[in-house]
C-alpha cells in the first residue's frame, strides 16, 4: 500500500475539487485498515480505467445496468492494493478483452474521486448508500480485439469517439465532473 500511497501524494491535482479528494483519499487510507474491501459499508477503494485505443482518439465505454448509461470501466479493489491490475483486471471482465489485449499506458494516476453511490440491491442483496474512493488509470487496447458484454454488469461494449463520450452518457455529474477533465487530460 505504501506504493499506492506514494503515488497518491505525488499525484498533482486537476483542480480544486479533486485536490479535496486527494486529501479524503489519503486520510480514509491512513485511517481504515479495511479501506480495500467492501466490508467497510462507509466507502471503499475503487478503480476505474480510462481505455483509449493506441492513438487516444477513442474511448472504450460499457453501457452499465445498474447505472442505466454508458460509462467508463472500473470496479471493487476487493483487497488488492496494486490498482493498476485492478483496473486491468475490470477492464478484461467488463469488454472481454483477453490478457494480451489491454495494457496500462503507465503506472501514475490518471485521476482522483470520491464518488457517492445510492443504496441498490446487488445480486439480491441491499447495499447502503456509501463511497468509492476511486483512482483512475489510462489504459490502451486495440479497437480490434473482439468485445464482449458482462451479462451481470453491462448490457453493451463500444468505442466512441473522443468527442461523443459526452453525449452519450446520461449521467450529467460524470460528464462535467469526470469525463470532461478525462479528456482535457488526454489532449496534453
Amino acid at each position: 500500500m505504501k506504493s499506492l500511497m506514494d503515488d497518491i501524494i505525488k499525484y498533482e491535482p486537476w483542480d480544486e475539487k479533486e485536490t479535496a479528494e486527494k486529501e479524503m483519499i489519503l486520510e480514509f487510507l491512513q485511517n481504515h485498515q479495511d479501506a480495500f474491501h467492501r466490508t467497510n459499508l462507509a466507502g471503499h477503494m475503487t478503480v476505474s480505467a480510462w481505455v483509449v485505443n493506441p492513438e487516444h482518439t477513442k474511448v472504450l465505454m460499457a453501457y452499465h445496468k445498474l447505472y442505466d448509461s454508458w460509462a467508463w470501466l472500473g470496479g471493487h479493489a476487493d483487497g488488492c492494493t496494486d490498482l493498476v491490475s485492478v483496473a486491468v483486471k475490470e477492464a478484461r471482465e467488463e469488454a472481454g478483452l483477453g490478457a494480451d489485449e489491454v495494457r496500462p499506458v503507465c503506472r501514475e494516476v490518471l485521476s482522483l474521486e470520491v464518488l457517492p453511490v445510492s443504496g441498490h440491491v446487488k445480486k439480491g442483496k441491499w447495499v447502503p448508500s456509501h463511497l468509492h474512493y476511486n483512482v483512475t488509470y489510462l489504459l490502451e487496447a486495440s479497437e480490434e480485439a473482439v468485445l464482449k458484454v458482462n451479462e451481470e454488469e453491462n448490457t453493451d461494449v463500444a468505442w466512441f469517439a473522443v468527442e461523443d463520450v459526452q453525449r452519450a452518457s446520461k449521467e450529467p455529474w460524470f460528464v462535467e465532473h469526470i469525463y470532461r477533465k478525462l479528456i482535457e487530460k488526454m489532449k496534453k
